[in-house]
């Protein structure tokens, strides 16, 4: 029986083992090695003498340096020989790139965008066991590894290679002036003739002919270049939508959508059913929504791709949601508080006990203001709780708890809980009925901080909301200590800021009279490169910071209506979502449409 033969492109030129793969004469099998103490496997190598690493020892116990830097320093080994035993213990061979012609074949199953983000060179297929050779220039970059096993859908060998071989090789077989884009994969892939026997095929599809789909490589390298293009661009959301007779990818950038070039209308079926089995989700399953998740590791950083699978009109529309741990800004400083508000916030977050809600639309930035808030107060001596749907950030320190309604698990029973576990700081991530109201009110009242939010327009459309719910006046003044209410508006490019004078029209959508800004300064972005000629990058927040002194809760006692409790709130020094638009404008950090966009007059 013929047995496939790896596809490695021409024969190396020089190889120790036949393969091109880099062997040490001195070395024992790789076998030998593995797990050992890297002493040990240097002195097998023959590259070290037992007083080397006595010498070593000795250093190690008051620089804390790992042994191998050390032996490095010494001069001892060169750090070639220092990679070389580390892969080895952990199993791995090591390849000399330079002395590979690897096949085009072979590097087209790995896209250039995916080479250079991951810093990894295919070397060898074998097709039988689907099985990929992939060269890495750390022994260490496992979660590289993993990732390419999720996106490819292929077994992957790693091989160490050194960065300068790495570095070399991208610049020999991936150039980057020659990275495909978007629209020349979607050439690809209306070419490809096993892809188009689908077209017009509608829902008629086996599961078989659906693996075959998910597997396609065109559809691979589509999906794969569309997800590390999304991270790149700093995409919160990724859409594939179906229609009758197209089907479109968009990005939600800065929260603007925008589209992308379509593929090809007969492709969005493989296109989800990839994503299915990168979620392992049940591809068979085409009637129910579906959720899951996709975890990867894009440049060091680590990303979290939540998928939200949803059964429409014309197939199964799919949002990923991107979560990109190292763009998430949990720092207060960070999120957009003028000076005097960040005063208050923190006076606010420090308190003993007391109700913090965080309130506005979805997509204002609130679970992300709480967690900045909960990082700040994360130290040792403290012990956080949060209960979430869904978890967004796993975050060392906090206790977090996903709720799941269909078992049970509701805010308000976890909160219950909450309440046994000897906790200081609670989180919850939303109040939605009477009950999770009452036990948040009486985790308060026993002595603890609780943050969470509510749905409502501003700061004093709060309070009616919660007297709806059904919660006491009584209980309320107890406990509430603040309501902050937030929107997201988009930042002005840096690059493309530019200086402009507002005419009439502008100044009245702001209901201001020219007189009023006087000679104030204000800027737009004129669209460049830097910010895919938006001219936004990046957004930040503005706040309204309603706290209930003594004065506002009599008036919450009194049932006092959302325009009494505003406008008192406004005499006692609260800043209006307006207000703090206006003050982002005249700082030169947003325009008048975004705070347009987002903010109300308040009556």
């Amino acid at each position: 029986m013929e047995t496939t033969k790896p596809t490695t492109g021409s024969a190396p030129k020089v190889s120790d083992d036949k393969k091109g793969r880099k062997r040490d004469p001195k070395m024992p099998p790789i076998e030998q090695l593995r797990g050992r103490q890297l002493g040990r496997i240097l002195m097998k190598m023959g590259k070290i003498r037992r007083s080397h690493i006595t010498t070593a020892l000795e250093i190690q116990k008051q620089q804390r340096t790992p042994i191998g830097t050390i032996l490095v320093e010494q001069g001892a080994i060169t750090e070639e020989d220092l990679n070389l035993a580390l892969a080895a213990q952990v199993g791995m061979e090591a390849v000399e790139l330079g002395k590979y012609d690897v096949s085009k074949e072979v590097l087209s199953m790995i896209p250039n965008q995916m080479a250079h983000t991951y810093r990894v060179i295919p070397f060898e297929h074998d097709a039988q066991k689907n099985e990929l050779g992939v060269a890495i220039g750390s022994p260490d970059n496992f979660l590289a590894v993993d990732d390419l096993r999720t996106l490819l859908g292929m077994t992957i060998r790693p091989a160490l290679s050194t960065p300068d071989d790495i570095a070399r090789a991208l610049d020999r077989y991936y150039p980057e002036q020659e990275q495909q884009s978007i629209a020349s994969l979607i050439e690809e892939v209306s070419s490809d003739e096993d892809l188009a026997k689908f077209q017009g095929r509608g829902e008629s599809i086996d599961l078989d002919d659906l693996r075959m789909l998910a597997d396609a490589n065109p559809v691979k390298k589509l999906l794969n270049l569309v997800l590390l293009q999304a991270i790149k661009d700093k995409a919160s959301d990724v859409h594939f939508e179906p229609f009758e007779d197209e089907f479109k990818m968009r990005y939600r950038i800065d929260g603007v959508l925008y589209e992308m070039v379509p593929p090809p209308r007969y492709i969005a079926m493989a296109i989800t059913s990839r994503i299915k089995v990168m979620a392992n989700l049940d591809i068979a399953e085409r009637r129910l929504p579906q959720d899951g998740r996709i975890e990867l590791t894009v440049a060091g950083n680590p990303v979290d791709l939540r998928v939200s699978v949803l059964p429409v009109m014309h197939g199964e529309s799919v949002v990923l949601r991107v979560l990109d741990r190292s763009n998430v800004q949990l720092k207060l400083e960070r999120l957009g508080f003028r000076e005097d508000e960040m005063a208050i916030f923190r006076q606010l977050i420090n308190k003993p006990n007391g109700i913090i809600v965080n309130t506005g639309p979805t997509g204002s930035g609130k679970t992300t203001t709480l967690y900045a808030a909960l990082s700040e107060l994360n130290t040792p001596d403290s012990k956080l709780l949060t209960a979430e749907d869904p978890v967004e950030y796993d975050i060392d320190g906090l206790i977090q708890v996903q709720v799941k309604p269909e078992i049970g698990l509701t805010f308000a029973r976890a909160l219950r809980s909450f309440l046994r576990q000897d906790p200081d700081i609670i989180l919850v991530g939303e109040i939605r009925d009477l009950e999770t109201a009452q036990i948040a009110v009486q985790a308060s009242l026993t002595g603890h901080l609780v943050f969470t939010t509510l749905h409502t327009n501003d700061a004093p459309s709060a309070i009616a909301r919660m007297l709806d719910l059904g919660l006491e006046a009584f209980l309320i003044t107890a406990t509430l200590e603040a309501i902050v209410a937030q929107r997201l508006v988009r930042r002005i490019c840096t690059n493309c800021k530019t200086e402009f004078k507002p005419n009439e029209e502008q100044l009245f959508e702001l209901d201001l009279r020219p007189e009023d800004v006087g000679d104030k300064i204000f800027f737009y972005g004129k669209g460049c490169d830097f910010c895919n000629n938006t001219g936004y990058r990046g957004r930040m927040g503005i706040y309204e910071i309603m706290v209930t002194d003594d004065v506002m809760r009599e008036l919450i006692m009194r049932h006092a209506s959302t325009g009494v409790l505003r406008q008192e709130a406004i005499k006692r020094g609260m800043r209006t979502l307006r207000e703090s638009g206006l003050n982002a404008i005249y700082d030169g950090l947003t325009t008048i449409e975004e705070v347009v966009r987002e903010t109300i007059i308040a009556e």
